[in-house]
C-alpha cells in the first residue's frame, strides 16, 4: 500500500469520527434552569437589591411540621402589603416546581400544605416587593414524606 492510500485512509476516517460526534452533539439533550433565562439575568440586579434589603430587614424562617410548612417573615416585615412570588425551584426536575403568591397573614406567616409538593430538595426562592423596594430570600428544603 502506497503512501496516497494510507492519506485517504486518515481522511475517511477522520471524516467518520467527525461525523460521529456531530450526531451525538445534535442529538444531546439540554435541560436549561429557566427557559426565560436571558430576560431573568438582565433582572438580576433587582435580586442583588433584594438580597441588600432583606440582609437589613431580617430573615424568613422555614420550618416544617406535620403536612405543612410555615413560611414566617422577620418583624419588619410583618403586616405589611407584599407581592411577589413564593418559588419552591427543584433543581433535580422542574416538573416538581411549584409558584405560589405570598399570602402572609397579619402575623407574617404562610402555611403551605405538604401534599402540594413532592417530597425532593427544593431551593425556595421568596420575591417579595413592598412599595418598590425588593426583597429576596433563598434557602434550601427538602420536603419530608407526609
Amino acid at each position: 500500500m502506497n503512501w496516497g492510500n494510507k492519506l485517504i485512509i486518515v481522511f475517511v476516517g477522520f471524516a467518520a469520527l467527525m461525523s460521529t460526534l456531530v450526531y451525538k452533539c445534535m442529538h444531546q439533550d439540554f435541560q436549561l434552569v429557566s427557559k426565560d433565562y436571558y430576560n431573568e439575568e438582565l433582572r438580576y440586579q433587582e435580586r442583588i437589591n433584594g438580597l441588600r434589603n432583606a440582609g437589613t430587614a431580617g430573615a424568613v424562617t422555614i420550618e416544617e411540621s406535620a403536612g405543612v410548612i410555615h413560611l414566617r417573615l422577620p418583624g419588619t416585615l410583618k403586616g405589611l402589603a407584599l407581592q411577589g412570588q413564593v418559588h419552591f425551584y427543584c433543581p433535580a426536575n422542574a416538573a416538581n416546581d411549584v409558584k405560589l403568591p405570598p399570602d402572609f397573614n397579619n402575623d407574617g406567616d404562610m402555611q403551605i400544605n405538604k401534599s402540594q409538593l413532592t417530597p425532593v430538595r427544593y431551593l425556595v426562592k421568596i420575591s417579595l416587593y413592598q412599595a418598590e423596594t425588593p426583597y429576596y430570600y433563598e434557602q434550601s428544603i427538602t420536603i419530608s414524606t407526609q
